[in-house]
């Protein structure tokens, strides 16, 4: 799989979700739109290291692994939130950590409680600190466990079909090759999933 005209490979694919939403540093990385155009070359990527026989099979193992590296990296963030306590409301701004997207999603997080995790994995920023909230607030382990594989598994089943599938309808039916037009469907996807995020920002801002 190539962005940019650089090549992406499977293990590549598994650490960028692993850091998006295990290390807080990972919340510039583009999950949704990696996972969708992951979808789109998954024959490529899985067959790096298995060969399997037919189109379902190679989605569903590619989007399984992506599943588990999400559930293993909320479960890092959670971790690291739990130990850390309000550290991390205490420091400073750095290049890596933004604390207003630690305060956002506190925010979130509070608003949604448990299902946060659920709905946070949609959007970037809060999928990256939703989990080390999670941990700070202390909430139960086994309830917080539930959420994160139901939300990994529906983050990454539903992008990662989504470009699969997708990308032979539009060829299909327009002709149109989508792995042509990456470029294009990134900017899509990163608006998409960061207007919402804008406008809930701006609506905060504008009633203080």
């Amino acid at each position: 799989m190539k962005i940019g005209g650089v090549a992406i490979g499977l293990w590549v694919v598994l650490f960028i979700v692993f850091a998006e939403t295990g290390l807080f540093v990972g919340f510039f990385l583009p999950g949704d739109s990696l996972l969708f155009l992951s979808g789109i070359y998954s024959t490529e990527l899985v067959s790096q290291f298995m060969h399997l026989e037919g189109d379902f099979i190679n989605v569903f193992v590619l989007a399984s692994l992506v599943a588990l590296a999400g559930v293993l990296g909320n479960s890092v963030g959670y971790w690291f939130g739990a130990k850390s306590g309000t550290y991390l409301y205490k420091k400073e701004d750095t290049f890596w950590f933004k604390k207003k997207y630690l305060l956002q999603s506190k925010d979130f997080f509070a608003k949604h409680g448990g299902r946060a995790i659920i709905y946070a994995r949609f959007f970037p920023i809060f999928r990256t600190f939703a989990p080390i909230v999670a941990g700070i607030a202390g909430m139960d382990k086994k309830k917080f466990a539930l959420y994160n594989i139901v939300s990994s598994v529906l983050w990454s089943f539903s992008l990662i079909f989504a470009g699969h599938y997708l990308n032979g309808l539009v060829g299909r039916a327009f002709g149109i090759e989508l792995k042509d037009n990456i470029g294009l469907i990134v900017l899509t996807i990163v608006l998409i999933t960061t207007i919402p995020v804008l406008v809930k920002l701006f609506k905060k801002k504008a009633s203080h």
